[in-house]
């Protein structure tokens, strides 16, 4: 699915350098790489301040809390993307709401929002899942209109546009993941939180440090130990200047698996929105039918030596840990369909051209050999 080797061998020495002025500074935490790095990625992503932490999950964890989600509220989620998105709510003692999803983008149904708000509810997170933004403009002018907070989870779309604006940009914050995997990946955890607020940067900076200030020793509200340290942040600032070169190679390779499965029979291959540019974390198709002829193909897939990968088996209105809030099968139809269809290839930049038609003549001779039976 990922071949981090590959990447490291094309950055080994610009890598080891930056570790090794990490490493001479003996300073690791809120220092000289992750102030750059700060800096460096808000002007990417086009806001004014950039706030680092340590994972994905932290960062809407802490924008949340900074948006005044607490115990009693509610969240509006979608049903279909990683758990971290609905946990970081529960987390906070508030209730995610899920709303189904779009059956083209697989994001966050904007017209089934409205029906689902509550006197209790707070803030709508969006999440641009695989790597295409959600459709922003009518969940932003719900959101106005109703007085509520948008935090979008851009963990998988670092560097994607909607129309003509930079993901993580567009609500009143931004969330972003550095996992290994990520378009932007660390070597090991971390995340970001971006946003235009001069009161939420001060804000976050102080929850991710105890909830601390000026002084360090004198905390003025209950916060968390949540900060990216600077070995990450010097891995990610070496990447960060690869990174829109990469996301046209994730582009192009995710052109070339169109081009070669156009015209394949029971499968669906990525939608792109109208004035969205999809930077493709995930290059995710659909198998026409049911999960366990989805499985089938994946089994044949991996018996020819071809990975690929089910995100997400399961909507998050149905995962156990939210089975108290009592949802059943059947209310949130599209995101149970594409959990019974979606599948992953294989996607990171140094693909080889080679390496795409092998996957895509293996996935028809798989389907093949499915369909027939």
């Amino acid at each position: 699915m990922l071949d981090l080797r590959a990447q490291y061998a094309t950055l080994r020495e610009e890598i080891r350098a930056a570790l090794d002025e990490v490493l001479e500074s003996q300073q690791f935490i809120l220092g000289r790489q992750g102030l750059a790095l700060e800096e460096d990625l808000a002007r990417h992503c086009g806001v004014r301040f950039a706030v680092g932490v340590a994972s994905g999950t932290d960062a809407l964890i802490l924008a949340l809390h900074a948006a005044g989600v607490g115990p009693g509220d509610e969240v509006i989620v979608p049903a279909f993307s990683y758990i971290a998105t609905a946990d970081s709510v529960s987390l906070l003692g508030a209730k995610p709401v899920f709303v189904d999803i779009l059956p083209g983008t697989l994001n966050l149904d904007p017209a089934q929002i409205e029906p689902r708000i509550t006197s209790r509810t707070k803030a709508i997170v969006p999440v641009h899942l695989f790597g295409q933004a959600a459709e922003m403009d009518p969940i932003l002018a719900l959101a106005s209109r109703r007085g509520l907070r948008v935090i979008e989870d851009n963990a998988q779309a670092i560097g994607a546009k909607y129309k003509g604006r930079t993901t993580g940009s567009l609500g009143e914050m931004g969330t972003l993941s550095f996992f290994p995997t990520k378009n932007l990946g660390g070597y090991g955890d971390g995340g970001m939180i971006l946003t235009n607020s001069e009161q939420m940067n001060c804000r976050l900076r102080s929850l991710r440090f105890h909830g601390t200030g000026a002084n360090r020793y004198i905390s003025t509200e209950q916060g968390w130990n949540s900060r990216l340290d600077e070995l990450q942040a010097a891995v990610l600032r070496v990447k960060l200047r690869h990174l829109d070169k990469w996301n046209a190679a994730r582009q192009a390779h995710a052109s070339r698996y169109n081009s070669l499965l156009k015209d394949v029979p029971g499968i669906t291959t990525p939608v792109v929105a109208a004035g969205c540019e999809h930077v493709y974390h995930q290059y995710t198709i659909r198998i026409a039918g049911s999960a366990a002829r989805r499985d089938l193909v994946q089994k044949t897939l991996a018996a020819r030596g071809i990975a690929s990968a089910v995100y997400y088996p399961i909507p998050l209105p149905l995962q156990p840990m939210y089975a108290l809030l009592g949802y059943k099968a059947g209310e949130f139809p599209e995101s149970e369909r594409a959990a019974n269809e979606v599948l992953s290839l294989p996607m990171y930049p140094e693909l080889l051209p080679a390496q795409i038609e092998r996957v895509a003549e293996s996935l028809v001779a798989a389907l093949r050999e499915e369909f027939s039976g």
